[in-house]
């Protein structure tokens, strides 16, 4: 018997003006799936995130999570929906104005109405799943190195036990082993929760860490996806130059000489 995906896209495009971004995408990850999709720069994967997450509206297709469309929720139904939801941002993205429980626990604060000491026992709490100490705690973002801020980011993104987690370029900015570390911290993290995750990069050291799955977007289109195993052996040209970073291949970059 089929099971509903947790999260579906339906032939959806997304353009800005005459520039076409989302060219009919179709993607299905299931409950409990860890998908990602890879591509490069201005291949439309933040887009597509924003898309799901409502921060923006595609102009044709739908979106599913649980069944359910979302692609025109608003009022009562988005904030529903966006309770089942975690993010981990590129660059962390901290609000320097608050210390670090303050940051993991906004969400519980804000949208949860959790009393300030609750929510901050469970930020201690998160913040050590991550390897942080309470002592980090009261510390400002400004105090910490970017593998901690990445961190805490982590810690936010779980906070509320979500049923969905996304990872947007995860290890940007990290040294080889602080993004292992991350990655490491990803793969536990979303084990203990049981979470359905979707996450987007370019780093296929990360990719190959934290996938069960794996798509590739290209010029708006899906043009391969399949379990993480097969990344390697896909016999999709523009796949195999992706993954193997070569300049040389159907992919051409434009490249202005002097």
């Amino acid at each position: 018997m089929a099971t509903t995906p947790k999260i579906e896209l339906k032939n959806v495009h997304k353009g800005f003006g005459p520039k076409v971004v989302l060219d009919g995408v179709n993607l299905r990850i299931r409950q409990g799936e860890s998908l990602v999709v890879i591509g490069g720069s201005g291949s439309g994967k933040s887009v597509m995130l924003k898309c799901i997450l409502g921060l923006m509206r595609p102009e044709q297709g739908h979106i599913f999570v649980d069944g359910e469309e979302t692609t025109n929720v608003s009022g009562r139904g988005r904030d529903t929906l966006m309770k089942k939801f975690g993010m981990l941002f590129q660059g962390a993205a901290l609000f320097d104005s608050l210390p670090v429980w303050e940051n993991v626990a906004f969400g519980l604060i804000r949208s949860q109405k959790l009393r300030r000491s609750d929510a901050k026992e469970v930020a201690i709490e998160k913040l050590a799943k991550v390897g942080l100490g309470a002592d980090v705690a009261l510390l400002s973002p400004s105090e910490l190195s970017g593998g901690m801020q990445k961190r805490v980011g982590l810690a936010r993104a779980i906070a509320a036990d979500p049923e969905i987690i996304f990872f947007d370029e995860p290890t940007t900015g990290l040294d080889p082993i602080m993004a292992d570390v991350i990655n490491e911290l990803i793969v536990d993290s979303v084990r203990e929760l049981g979470a359905t995750t979707l996450s987007i990069t370019h780093d296929m050291a990360s990719a190959r860490k934290i996938a069960d799955h794996v798509a590739m977007l290209y010029k708006g289109h899906i043009i391969w996806s399949g379990p993480a195993e097969e990344i390697d052996r896909t016999g999709n040209e523009y796949v195999d130059q992706f993954v193997h970073g070569r300049a040389e291949g159907p992919i051409q970059m434009e490249i202005r000489r002097p």
